[in-house]
């Protein structure tokens, strides 16, 4: 059994973690555009490839899985998500399953004014949004949002391009610089984030990580501490088999008042599951159970409260003489 992670980057733990599940059952490949990504040197094979917008990209990755005989691939950023989803057929074809859920679910996370209206019709708590300022402006003189708020591309990751504004000058200016933005409600409450898995066979959620975010850095979770709340679980479980989810995503989430919200929702790895890892929850072992055709077990909510994560930085060396250096 192989695995297939693309676009690795700086994410050596999630390499880390499927060597250490699979052992001497399979291999682990990873890719990315630079050989200066640091955690493609911990997989079993690293291939340099074009960046995902190349038009040979795909027929790179589906050669790359046949030659080495890919069992199951992934990806750990968010462009390559839909493309992952939208040829899934073309994967499967050559033998590989694709760990991503359906394209159109993909599509719905992306876009995060389709992501609000999903939650508004399902009936589950998410801040207010508007893709029009002016029905903004008009919906603050009746006194039904206030400032702050904030401006965002209704597609994008890694929180970039995301303001805190507090005047309609300040959202003119915006507006004026870029295209497609939306205005959401600023939510001024504790965050959350959950790592969840939704098993590929049976469809049922079977792992449910709940972290309170103490401290971020560049969009993902630098300080965390496990919590649990059984109607929180719930309120997730039914939220990702309802909609379909499969395999690992992760949920941002905001307590005001005794009550949650759902920010957003992203269908891959979040950047803080090794604090899940670390507490128990092993989705790479459920990743590999599935793929080996075998069903997961329910187990939501199976980790101790209290444990911290705190993420530090680490350096990576290697001898590039007589290689050309992709940056």
């Amino acid at each position: 059994m192989n695995v297939l992670i693309l676009s690795a980057g700086t994410r050596n733990k999630i390499v880390q973690f499927f060597k250490k599940e699979l052992g001497d059952r399979g291999r682990v490949i990873a890719t990315d555009c630079s050989n200066l990504a640091p955690a493609v040197y911990e997989a079993d094979a690293f291939y340099l490839v074009p960046r995902i917008t190349a038009p040979d990209y795909l027929d790179v990755i589906l050669n790359i899985c046949q030659k080495e005989k890919i069992t199951g691939v992934f990806s750990l950023i968010d462009p390559e998500l839909s493309l992952l989803a939208k040829e899934r057929e073309k994967f499967l074809a050559v033998g590989t399953m694709p760990i991503i859920s359906d394209y159109d679910l993909v599509e719905t996370c992306f876009d995060k004014y389709r992501m609000y209206e999903l939650l508004r019709k399902m009936q589950i708590p998410t801040g207010k949004c508007y893709l029009d300022k002016e029905t903004f402006y008009q919906a603050v003189e009746e006194g039904r949002i206030s400032y702050p708020v904030f401006v965002k591309p209704v597609r994008g990751s890694a929180s970039l391009h995301i303001n805190k504004v507090g005047s309609r000058r300040e959202i003119e200016v915006l507006y004026g610089l870029h295209e497609d933005l939306m205005i959401q409600e600023f939510m001024d409450g504790q965050e959350y984030g959950a790592d969840v898995y939704i098993d590929m066979i049976s469809g049922k959620c079977t792992s449910v990580f709940v972290k309170k975010k103490i401290k971020m850095r560049a969009g993902e979770t630098d300080k965390s501490v496990s919590v649990r709340d059984e109607g929180l679980f719930e309120l997730i479980r039914d939220f990702v088999e309802t909609c379909g989810f499969r395999g690992m995503i992760d949920i941002d989430l905001f307590e005001i008042g005794g009550r949650y919200y759902i920010s957003e929702v992203n269908p891959r790895f979040g950047g803080g599951y090794p604090h899940a890892y670390a507490c128990g929850v092993n989705m790479p072992a459920a990743v590999l159970r599935n793929l080996d055709g075998q069903t997961n077990e329910v187990k939501i909510g199976a980790y101790a409260e209290n444990v911290s994560m705190m993420k530090y930085n680490e350096i990576a060396i290697r001898d590039m003489n007589g290689v050309e250096i992709v940056p």
